[in-house]
């Protein structure tokens, strides 16, 4: 009886997406543009997010025009920015960190335009991230 009870509890609606959610890997992403912006959280992911403040170094941000209407529309914004490389040590972006899961990053990829590409990078606080930049 009492492993019957075991089973219904384990079985109850809602248990294996718990436990998958607490197993979850989490995608670290750098951002310093218009994902901090709330509509853009919620248009893309469902949530808001919570980051943590990093640097990207090597980078300055340069202004971008936004070809694609519906990234306009939901960001309000016909020009975002992007990061391009520079290799100089002085360039710094300030940014924050998300943790996304891969159906999120996959939101991403589809929000981000052609004029960004994604790579991984070593921020200042020496972790890893995704980040968007210069095609």
């Amino acid at each position: 009886m009492r492993l019957r009870s075991l089973i219904q509890g384990v079985l109850r609606p809602g248990i294996l997406e718990k436990v998958k959610s607490r197993f979850a890997v989490l995608i670290a992403i750098f951002s310093y543009g218009t994902l901090q912006q709330p509509d853009v959280q919620l248009a893309n992911y469902g949530r808001l997010l919570n980051g943590e403040p990093d640097t990207l170094g090597g980078y300055r941000l340069e202004p971008v025009e936004i070809d694609d209407p519906d990234v306009v529309s939901i960001s309000g914004k016909a020009v975002h920015t992007i990061a391009v490389a520079t290799g100089e040590p002085s360039d710094r972006i300030e940014g924050l960190v998300f943790q996304l899961s891969a159906d999120e990053l996959a939101s991403t990829d589809s929000y981000e335009t052609g004029a960004y590409v994604r790579i991984e990078a070593r921020l200042e606080s020496g972790r890893r991230a995704w980040v968007y930049v210069a095609a």
